[in-house]
C-alpha cells in the first residue's frame, strides 16, 4: 500500500459557549476528552495489510464497500478511538502507524517488526517519524554516521536493537508503542513473545490446531477481488501456503550451479499440486550488479547474502503480480534451524554466547579489524534484558525466543518490506501471524526438535495437504553460490576495489582485511561471509555518505 500523506492538525478555535457545553459534557462522561481529542486525530503514516478487517469493521461499524486504503485507515482512526493504546491487541496483520491526534502523536508497530518504524528527537524537540528512514532525512535531519552500529554489524550481519546506522535515528521495536506528547516521548510494551509449554494435548492434537489455524488465516491473508501469487523453494514453509493458498503461479529462483539450485525441487511441488512454477535465473554479474540497489533500498546495511536474491526475485515476479505470499516466520516459531537441536547442550550457557542465528565474527578478531574497537560494545549486551525474562525456559526456547526477538525482525522481516517495497511488489506472510505464535508459544520442546527432525509437529500438519517427501524434506536454507562467485576474477572486481579503497581505510585496519581476503581467495572459502560482511557495510556507505 502506498504512504498515506501526513497530515498536520489545526488548532480549533471553539467559542466561548461551545466550550463550556464541551466542560459540562467533561464532567459527565468521563470518556469525553478522549472523544473530543478523537474529532482531531488524523492517520499520519502508515504501511501494512489488517487480516481481520471483517470482524473489526463489523465490532466497529464501518460501512462495507470501502476501497482498501480507505477501509484500514478507517479501522485504525475508530480503533484507536475505541481502544486507545491497546490497539495493537486487536489487530492481525502487519503494520506500522503514526496517528496525530491534537498535540500528542500515537505510534504503533506490528508484534512482531514485519513493517519498520523510525523516529527522531531534535536537539529542539522537534519529532519526526515514518516507516522508512528517509521519511526522516527528507524533513532535514543531519545524516550522520552512528559506528557504533559497524561493530555489532560484524557479528550479527544486520542492524540489530533500537538504534540504526544514522546517529538521532532510532527505531520503534517490534510490539511497541511510542506517544510523543509535550515533547516527551513514552515508549510502552503491549506484545512480548510469551512462552508456557502445554504438555495436556498430543501431537497431533498441535499438528490439528496448526493446520486448522492456518486454513483460518488464508482466508483472511487477501481480498477476494486480489490475484496473488507465492514464492515456492524446495522446503516445507513455502509448499504449505502454497498449498492451502489459491494461487495458480508459484516463483522460485535459481542458478546454473546444480549443487545450489534448489528450483527443481520447487518445480516438482508445483507440479505435485497441479501448479505452475515460474523460475527466475539468477546470474553472478546480475547478483553484483543488484548489490548498490538493494544496500541503497535497505537504508541500513544487510549482509544477509540471500538478500540479493531475494531482490532479484521480486524484480522478476512484480512483472506479473503484484501482490505475494511467502512464507517467514514458521522456523522461528515451531523450531525449523538444525542448530536447535543443540540447544541442551548449550544449556545455560547459552546467555554468554546465543545472540541470535549468525554469528560472524569473535570480538577479538574484530579488535584486529577495526580502527576504533570498543571494549563495553558487546552484541550479548543486546539480548541480556530478554535472557532475564527467559530465565527458567528450556534451552530450546531460549533460542527461539532471541530469533523471533532479534533475527526476524533485524533480518528476515526487514528484507522482506525492503526489496518487495521498492519493488513494487506487496509480501503477505501467513505464518507470521499471532494465532500461529500463540500455538507454538504452548507447544513442548519435543514438539518442535527432536534427534531426528525440526519442526516436528508443524511438518505433521504440512503433511495434510503434501506428500511425505516434501513435509519432511531436510531444511536446506536459502542457498546462495556467493562463496564462489566473490573468489571469481570474473566477478569481483568491485569487490577488491572496494575492500582495498579508501573509504576501507577509514574503519578497517585494512592489511588485517587483505590478509583475509587473500586466504579467502587461497581456497579458505568458509571466510566468505567475513569478507562479504564487511564488502556490504563498505557498499551501504558508498551509497549514503559519497555518492
Amino acid at each position: 500500500m502506498k504512504q498515506i500523506q501526513s497530515h498536520k492538525a489545526k488548532n480549533l478555535l471553539i467559542p466561548s459557549p461551545a466550550c463550556a457545553i464541551i466542560e459540562i459534557a467533561r464532567v459527565l462522561h468521563p470518556q469525553y476528552k478522549t472523544r473530543g481529542i478523537m474529532l482531531m486525530a488524523k492517520l499520519k503514516t502508515y504501511r501494512g495489510h489488517i487480516r481481520n478487517h471483517k470482524a473489526l469493521c463489523q465490532e466497529l461499524g464501518i460501512a462495507q464497500g470501502l476501497s482498501r486504503q480507505e477501509r484500514e485507515e478507517k479501522i485504525l482512526l475508530e480503533g484507536y478511538k475505541k481502544w486507545g493504546e491497546e490497539l495493537g491487541n486487536h489487530i492481525y496483520g502487519m503494520f506500522a502507524l503514526a496517528i496525530e491526534d491534537g498535540e500528542k502523536i500515537f505510534c504503533l508497530r506490528d508484534q512482531f517488526g514485519t513493517k519498520p518504524f523510525y523516529y527522531h528527537i531534535g536537539e529542539d524537540g522537534t519529532f519526526h517519524c515514518g516507516t522508512f528512514i528517509k521519511d526522516i532525512l527528507d524533513k532535514g535531519v543531519k545524516k550522520e554516521l552512528n559506528e557504533d552500529m559497524l561493530q555489532l554489524f560484524l557479528t550479527l550481519t544486520y542492524p540489530a536493537g533500537e538504534d540504526t546506522f544514522f546517529k538521532g535515528i532510532k527505531k520503534l521495536m517490534p510490539g511497541h508503542t511510542l506517544t510523543y506528547e509535550n515533547g516527551k516521548v513514552d515508549i510502552k510494551t503491549y506484545f512480548k513473545p510469551e512462552f508456557k509449554a502445554d504438555r495436556t494435548k498430543t501431537l497431533d492434537e498441535y499438528a490439528d490446531k496448526i493446520h486448522s489455524t492456518l486454513l483460518e488465516i488464508m482466508q483472511d491473508v487477501k481480498d477476494e477481488d486480489e490475484v496473488a501469487e507465492s514464492f515456492l523453494s524446495g522446503g516445507v514453509d513455502s509448499s504449505y501456503v502454497f498449498a492451502l493458498s489459491d494461487a495458480k503461479l508459484s516463483d522460485s529462483c535459481g542458478y546454473d550451479e546444480e549443487r545450489f539450485d534448489e528450483s527443481p525441487l520447487a518445480k516438482q511441488t508445483a507440479d505435485i499440486l497441479g501448479r505452475e512454477n515460474s523460475r527466475a535465473l539468477i546470474t553472478p554479474e546480475a547478483y553484483f550488479s543488484a548489490i548498490p540497489y538493494v544496500m541503497k533500498n535497505m537504508e541500513q546495511p544487510l549482509a544477509d547474502a540471500s538478500a540479493i536474491v531475494f531482490a532479484l526475485g521480486c524484480i522478476e515476479t512484480s512483472k506479473h503480480t503484484k501482490l505475494c505470499y511467502s512464507g517467514e516466520g514458521a522456523d522461528e516459531f515451531f523450531g525449523g534451524y538444525n542448530m536447535y537441536r543443540n540447544a541442551e547442550r548449550y544449556g545455560d550457557n547459552l546467555k554468554t554466547f546465543y545472540v541470535g542465528n549468525t554469528n560472524i565474527m569473535k570480538e577479538d578478531e574484530k579488535k584486529l579489524l577495526l580502527k576504533n574497537y570498543k571494549e563495553d560494545l558487546l552484541p550479548i549486551d543486546l539480548v541480556k534484558d530478554l535472557y532475564q525474562d527467559l530465565e527458567g525456559l528450556d534451552p530450546l526456547t531460549k533460542m527461539s525466543a532471541v530469533d523471533i526477538n532479534i533475527w526476524l525482525e533485524g533480518d528476515i522481516y526487514l528484507n522482506v518490506d525492503k526489496m518487495s517495497t521498492c519493488t513494487g511488489l506487496e509480501i503477505r506472510m501467513p505464518l507470521t501471524d499471532v494465532r500461529m505464535f500463540s500455538i507454538a508459544a504452548s507447544m513442548p520442546p519435543e514438539y518442535k526438535v527432536n534427534d531426528t527432525d525440526n519442526k516436528v509437529a508443524f511438518r505433521k500438519a504440512a503433511a495434510k495437504v503434501l506428500p511425505e517427501e516434501i513435509a519432511y524434506r531436510k531444511k536446506l536454507g536459502f542457498i546462495v553460490p556467493i562463496r564462489i562467485w566473490m573468489a571469481d576474477e570474473r566477478y569481483n572486481k568491485d569487490v577488491k576495489e572496494t575492500l582495498f579503497g579508501k573509504t576501507a581505510e577509514k574503519f578497517f585496519n585494512t592489511q588485517y582485511l587483505k590478509d583475509m581476503f587473500n586466504e579467502y581467495i587461497g581456497g579458505n572459502s568458509d571466510l566468505w561471509r567475513k569478507i562479504y560482511t564487511v564488502y556490504a557495510f563498505l557498499v551501504w556507505y558508498r551509497e549514503y555518505f559519497e555518492n
